[in-house]
């Protein structure tokens, strides 16, 4: 996902501690995403600064609703989203980390852009599968799926019944 300016954060001219700043992800992000089952939606994100001299801890918290399209129905849906990540970012020159949750940041660096980490926290928090509540899917839908699903019985495996035979034997 390639990086939008209105997610940077300039923390060079600002005091060691805690800042905060907020954020609205409406369409345009979800497009910059490029994942074509985000259609859209409205996310609020509040984002949690704590600078010291050579690490910046950030505390997203995102809450909201993104739009898609159900997996069962295939109808438009929106699929409320709610949850927070931690992402630290260690002002260094070494490169390589083991760390998912540290990233390592030049010290000349005067900017942050955490566009990629909000994706990440929006994504990581929606669930697998996204279906309307029961009772909202498009009925025509439903009928027809009805109509095809074939109910059947599961048939026993016959190794089971051998080895059951086997413990009434031992006891």
């Amino acid at each position: 996902m390639e990086a939008l300016d209105q997610h940077t954060i300039v923390f060079t001219g600002l005091k060691d501690g805690v800042h905060d700043f907020d954020f609205v992800l409406g369409d345009d992000f979800f497009a910059a995403t490029g994942v074509e089952e985000y259609r859209g939606g409205r996310v609020k994100a509040h984002v949690t600064l704590d600078k010291s001299t050579h690490l910046l801890v950030t505390n997203i918290h995102v809450d909201g609703e993104v739009d898609m399209l159900c997996d069962h129905c295939n109808g438009p849906m929106r699929q409320p989203v709610k949850g927070e990540q931690r992402q630290i970012f260690k002002l260094t020159e070494e490169s390589e980390t083991d760390d998912d949750e540290l990233v390592s940041v030049d010290p000349n660096a005067s900017t942050i852009n955490l566009t990629h980490y909000l994706f990440e926290c929006i994504s990581l928090h929606l669930p697998i599968r996204h279906v309307h509540p029961p009772g909202q899917c498009d009925p025509e839908v439903d009928q027809a799926l009805a109509k095809i699903q074939v109910e059947h019985e599961p048939v026993p495996d016959p190794r089971w019944d051998a080895l059951k035979g086997l413990q009434n034997k031992t006891t």
